[in-house]
């Protein structure tokens, strides 16, 4: 073997540097003179461990094994708030909410044992209590009810303040305690498709009088209501095509500033943040445009935006306190990170490092290209990089297709070491934002809706055929990789084309109607607008399942899942290989018994790269793909 061969090159980018290096790092929040954060550690089972840094030491608030996370809604987020005197938090064994205090370091339970689940928490003073959604369990274990409840912190008491949904999120009281606004929506709505921001007005002891629903509908999509100190809602609507923020004047809502760029991103989770209050007079926020993330300083008086100069390509969960800003961020050459702002400087939190040196990192070369029904779609390319490589003049890369998740979703395009994990060892990678991806504003999410297994597959495919028209990558050596949703899109290309050479496809989806009845309540009704109403259009998911049609799927794949997976549950790659194995298509099918959807364990990381590597060399080099 010619060690400069394309997809034999040794890299530094080892599964071991991924997971070492692969500490993920969310939700920071600032009290006084202290700030919070999560990290998820894949080298300790995936823990989350809450980290409090004060007075220039850091230090972790709980002892492992404790993680603190919230399942609530399968995906979770927000799982604790930090206040002056304590942490509330969810612990992920049992799911139950604590209180923390950091005078006593003594924790008691807030919430009783049972099927519960909790996240999105808001401390309201004024009454002593917190605010919290609840997912409820007890009548349903697949599909719970939610509800916006109230905990007295003398009592323990649990007060409900809103029902009748089927989603809640972003509960928030106002400054002078006199009202609670919060999101809340119902299926067959996604977050990002539509919900609804409604404002209550509460009496003396807190409870709610009377609601008004001050915006958003089934399609219009608002996303991170947020009080302004001085008692002003703000919040994000894509009613005009983007998701730009606006304020509520108490009769309508105007468009702070208005662009042609995202400030919002599909709520997947709880406490998603794009913007905060640095005062009563300005908003620190971030925004997408073509794909790529920018910070900005909106002046509320002057509705004018400050582009913020910085090398970042990726922010999210921004937190404001006391005209500082907290958020995560990435750059090309440096993964998420927590940095600070203040009086126009950026100051990094956190410090990983340079995991590898810069000769060894493929920048993201955005690209659009035409598909073949007629229209445009995007995508980042990735060339082959490595600095100790001279690449074969005489040949052209093998090319690596990725899908991103959702499949309301985008790529991100800062440093991303599993990609280059893949370019550093001579893959070329096009991370495809095929029609139906976010930042590009509603329009272009919209296309994917009735066409998911269409339009994403087109685009797939007119990404590669791009490609090879450019002569940069080898037409015979053409693999596509997803998960989750993007797992469906690779089944997919792979049956429904003939573009491609291998696949890989991680919890990914080969039938839609298995999966229309045995997903998680907030997906439940998701294929609805993706594929169409079930059962009623049950025959056009039939027709779009790669499970039904194996006999067009003739290529290698390996699958790699989950065992404790409940949003794409085992049973769908069983089928599919099974399906595949009596057909005598070569498969491999890795399983990893305590993971759940995303594999969070360094061990698991590890060994699906690993595996995944070996099966394009397999395929590429044409090696004897052995016995199913």
């Amino acid at each position: 073997m010619n060690k400069n061969q394309y997809g034999h090159w040794s890299s530094p980018i080892t599964p071991e540097l991924l997971t070492t290096q692969g500490v993920r790092i969310s939700d920071p929040q600032a009290v006084g003179e202290r700030l919070y954060w999560l990290e998820t550690r894949p080298q300790e089972k995936g823990r989350n461990v809450l980290v409090c840094e004060h007075a220039g030491k850091r230090t972790e608030l709980f002892a492992a094994p404790l993680s603190v996370r919230t399942r609530a809604q399968e995906y979770g987020g927000s799982s604790y708030l930090a206040t002056a005197a304590f942490i509330f938090y969810v612990q992920d064994s049992d799911q139950r909410l604590y209180q923390y205090d950091l005078a006593s370091q003594q924790t008691k339970a807030l919430t009783p044992e049972g099927a519960f689940r909790y996240a999105d928490f808001y401390h309201d003073q004024t009454h002593q209590r917190l605010i919290a959604v609840c997912e409820d369990y007890t009548q349903d274990s697949h599909h719970p009810s939610a509800r916006i409840i109230a905990i007295d912190l003398s009592t323990s008491a649990i007060n409900t303040l809103a029902e009748g949904a089927d989603f809640y999120s972003n509960p928030r009281i106002s400054p002078d305690a006199q009202q609670l606004s919060y999101l809340c929506w119902f299926h067959p709505q996604m977050p990002w498709d539509g919900t609804e921001c409604v404002v209550a007005q509460l009496d003396a002891q807190g409870n709610i009088v009377r609601e008004q629903i001050i915006a958003g509908s089934a399609s219009e999509s608002v996303f991170q209501p947020q009080w302004s100190p001085d008692n002003q809602l703000f919040f994000v609507s894509d009613r005009n095509n983007w998701w730009n923020i606006y304020r509520w004047n108490g009769t309508n809502a105007d468009a702070i500033y208005e662009y042609d760029a995202e400030f919002a991103t599909p709520q997947w989770v709880f406490g998603m943040s794009t913007y905060g209050f640095l005062n009563a007079q300005e908003i620190f926020c971030c925004y997408s445009q073509q794909g790529f993330w920018q910070i900005g300083i909106i002046s509320i008086t002057q509705k004018k935006l400050q582009k913020v100069p910085s090398e970042f390509r990726d922010i999210s969960a921004i937190h404001c306190n006391n005209n500082r800003a907290w958020f995560i961020a990435a750059s090309v050459t440096q993964g998420s990170q927590l940095y600070s702002y203040r009086d126009n400087k950026i100051i990094a939190i956190t410090h990983s490092g340079a995991p590898v040196a810069l000769g060894y990192i493929a920048p993201a070369n955005a690209i659009e290209f035409a598909t073949r029904d007629g229209e445009i779609a995007h995508g980042f390319f990735y060339r082959p990089t490595n600095a100790q490589i001279a690449a074969q003049s005489d040949s052209l890369p093998p090319l690596i297709v990725m899908c991103h998740g959702g499949p309301t979703g985008a790529t991100e395009t800062g440093l991303n070491l599993k990609i280059q994990f893949w370019t550093s060892r001579g893959f070329a990678v096009l991370d495809v934002n095929y029609r139906g991806s976010t930042g590009y504003g509603r329009q272009y999410r919209d296309r994917l809706k009735n066409n998911w297994g269409i339009t994403d597959v087109i685009d797939a495919c007119s990404g590669v055929d791009y490609l090879i028209a450019q002569k940069l990558v080898d037409k015979n050596k053409i693999a596509i990789r997803g998960s989750s949703a993007g797992g469906y899109t690779v089944l997919a290309a792979l049956t429904f084309s003939d573009h491609f050479k291998a696949g890989a496809s991680l919890y990914g989806i080969g039938d839609l109607e298995a999966l229309a009845k045995d997903t998680h309540k907030f997906e439940a009704h998701y294929l609805d607008s993706l594929v169409g109403a079930y059962p009623q259009e049950q025959a056009i998911y039939h027709a779009r399942s790669p499970i039904h049609h194996i006999e067009q799927l003739n290529c290698p794949v390996i699958f790699l899942q989950g065992l404790q997976d409940k949003v794409v549950p085992p049973a769908q790659a069983e089928a599919m290989v099974n399906a595949l194995t009596a057909k005598g298509i070569y498969t491999e099918y890795i399983t990893f018994t305590e993971e759940a959807h995303g594999f969070r364990q360094a061990q698991t990381i590890q060994r699906a790269l690993e595996a995944e590597l070996a099966f394009y060399i397999k395929v590429f080099d044409q090696k004897n793909y052995g016995d199913n």
